[in-house]
């Protein structure tokens, strides 16, 4: 074949003397791993806020996230596999709650909802599962039971939702797994059950990086069971600095494997800005994971922000989606940091190891991958800078010549199409402005997608009713986030409709030490005077509501009712008032009243003034409902605002 050598020069609008120019070579003969995706984990109940969302806004959101060439045009989703107990900014309910339960498991939450949406904007999407912490039944996190557990997800997401998912990580989320238990116990269930193209990775784990390498080699039985390995946060976390020393990198055992390597979370912070942790510090650390660790799937936590401003971690993802009350979301740069990869490379393009690497050898600021598809000879260069760079590019033969394009993204301006040209004698030379995102392509169709007549961001409705008679039985009411355990409508037995928290005893935690008791928040965090009212029944152990929430592990204001007649009022962990009903009727519909007016704080109980102590003023905070692990039961919600005179 004749060898053509081209040219481009890409103008902007700026001089500057750029020293030095770097060549990139491209060739359809060099070696490289296959690119396995860009993906996203909802989980830590991430995704919670978006469910709630009109219709309308929330199908612009998902459209964002997973419609290729149109946003971040995510390409691989994994979600947690929800237990009812909390997993980082909230609770996720389990599709079987109990043992009886596993055998008519059920699709609880919003998971199957968010893969079926995802895979209905890409059909190809690669979607995935992993559990943060387990119902408390299953005993051991590498049993048997545990095993059935899994598939059993798997089974509901075929039975309810028509999806087929493609790979389970077989571990608890950062806690590491048992490569006996996957030959012993998960394989076999997988394979008994009809899942046997379900392919497995692990340790999914954030310490121990690489060791599981040793052990295939002393097990070898184990390496073919395990299709995939991954790890978390390969880079290291804290100071999040692009040249940090985490000592976390792939081994040459792991690189020489062949075993596909993934960073299977990552980042985890928020995308609104661009320098610093965010959008320009993603691009990088995708180059980066490559280049340096031959990693190919990376995946961030979390897709978006779909989580209360007051709960921890929020304003973590790619775009912001929390305020299902009024529909207004926030399309972030990060959105087109990750379209600089996904809307211009997919699934099985095979990378140019020869064209990965950095501008400067001392830092990662500035580097460049390049990709090709190895059915047409399309190909991509994905370049993020540090410093301005000049760079040539020579594209070698089997590789698709014509037109190249061009996109950029700055601090001021993201994902923007350039001056295109056609390529001649053989060479691409760009100018590059500092601190930017530029992709050079042979492919076309990328959008930078939009919408417009957005709704205005609005405060949380209040004052706020709920008396839970619009929703059909076994629903999440809209607006409430639980933290621990899962509160769901149910039958009442005074007819109609009520909430109760399902979950009958504490499961395997992922953490040990989160989390009092079973509790769900709403509300705003701006909220500082007002009341929170509630009919319950009480079947056992206690129940409680509260307002101006201040702590995850603490709550705020509680007024505590228990089953034998018992009442307590709470600032966090300290009694301020305590006493005991007489003649108490546990079996009767209870009315409970908590006012925050100022400093003075009042509880009532079925009209009748219990409590009420003067505290510390300037608190605020967000409402929240609480009971022990009990089928105890709310109606009649209310919260309304207390006018300080």
């Amino acid at each position: 074949m004749k060898k053509y050598v081209f040219s481009l020069v890409v103008m902007f609008f700026f001089v500057s003397a750029v020293e030095g120019q770097k060549t990139i070579s491209l060739s359809a003969d060099d070696s490289g791993r296959v690119f396995e995706g860009i993906g996203a984990v909802s989980a830590g109940a991430s995704t919670r806020n978006l469910f709630d969302y009109p219709e309308k806004q929330r199908s612009e959101v998902l459209d964002f996230l997973f419609k290729p060439k149109f946003g971040a045009g995510f390409q691989h989703l994994k979600v947690e596999i929800g237990s009812g107990e909390n997993s980082t900014c909230g609770s996720e309910p389990s599709h079987a709650i109990t043992r009886e339960e596993l055998l008519d498991p059920k699709p609880r939450g919003y998971e199957f909802w968010f893969m079926a949406e995802a895979r209905k904007r890409n059909p190809e999407i690669i979607l995935d599962c992993l559990p943060w912490a387990y119902p408390g039944w299953i005993g051991d996190r590498f049993s048997q039971e545990s095993a059935d557990w899994f598939v059993a997800f798997l089974e509901v997401a075929r039975k309810y939702y028509g999806l087929e998912i493609d790979w389970i990580a077989a571990a608890q989320n950062e806690m590491g797994s048992d490569l006996n238990w996957i030959a012993k116990n998960l394989r076999p269930t997988l394979d008994a059950h009809g899942f046997a193209k379900v392919k497995i990775q692990a340790p999914d784990d954030d310490s121990e990086f690489w060791q599981v390498f040793d052990e295939f080699e002393k097990h070898p039985e184990y390496d073919s069971l395990i299709d995939a390995v991954g790890y978390h946060y390969v880079d290291g976390r804290e100071p999040w600095e692009i040249d940090q020393k985490g000592g976390r990198d792939a081994t040459e055992k792991a690189k020489q494997s062949g075993k596909p390597l993934w960073a299977s979370e990552e980042w985890s912070q928020s995308g609104e800005e661009w320098g610093g942790k965010g959008a320009l510090y993603l691009a990088r650390l995708m180059n980066k994971l490559y280049t340096r660790d031959r990693i190919t799937k990376y995946e961030i936590w979390s897709p978006f922000d779909g989580i209360y401003n007051q709960i921890i971690w929020a304003n973590t993802g790619a775009l912001q989606a929390d305020s299902p009350w009024d529909g207004h979301y926030t399309v972030w740069p990060a959105v087109w940091a990750l379209a600089h990869t996904t809307q211009f490379a997919e699934p099985g393009w095979v990378y140019m190891d020869g064209a990965c690497g950095q501008f400067d050898p001392a830092t990662w600021q500035g580097s460049h991958v390049a990709l090709r598809n190895p059915d047409t000879g399309d190909w991509s260069v994905i370049m993020v800078t540090g410093e301005k760079q000049k760079v040539k590019l020579a594209i070698g033969e089997g590789l698709k010549t014509g037109t190249v394009y061009v996109w950029k993204s700055t601090e001021t301006d993201q994902f923007v199409k350039q001056k295109s040209s056609t390529l001649k004698n053989g060479s691409v030379e760009i100018e590059m402005e500092a601190d930017a995102i530029y992709t050079l392509t042979s492919t076309t169709g990328q959008v930078k997608g939009s919408y417009g007549n957005l709704p205005e961001s609005k405060p949380f409705p209040f004052p706020y009713t709920e008396d839970f008679e619009s929703y059909s039985y076994g629903e999440t009411p809209r607006y409430f986030s639980d933290q621990k355990g899962t509160f769901e409508t149910c039958l009442s037995p005074k007819g109609g409709r009520c909430l109760t928290q399902i979950v009958p005893e504490q499961g395997i935690l992922w953490y040990s030490n989160w989390l009092l008791k079973p509790h769900s928040l709403f509300g705003d965090l701006n909220w500082t005077d007002y009341a929170i009212e509630s009919d319950i029944l009480l079947t056992g152990g206690d129940v409680e509501i509260g307002g101006r929430y201040a702590d995850r592990n603490k709550l705020g204001f509680r007024w505590i009712l228990t089953s034998d007649g018992r009442w307590q009022l709470n600032w966090q962990y300290t009694t301020l008032a305590s006493g005991q009903i007489e003649k108490f009727k546990p079996a009767d519909w209870h009315h409970l009243r908590l006012e925050m007016k100022g400093n003075q704080i009042t509880g009532l109980i079925d009209g009748k003034k219990l409590a009420s102590v003067t505290t510390e003023s300037g608190m605020k905070g967000m409402a929240f409902i609480a009971a022990t692990y009990d089928r105890n039961l709310f109606d009649n919600i209310k919260v309304e605002p207390l006018v300080t005179e």
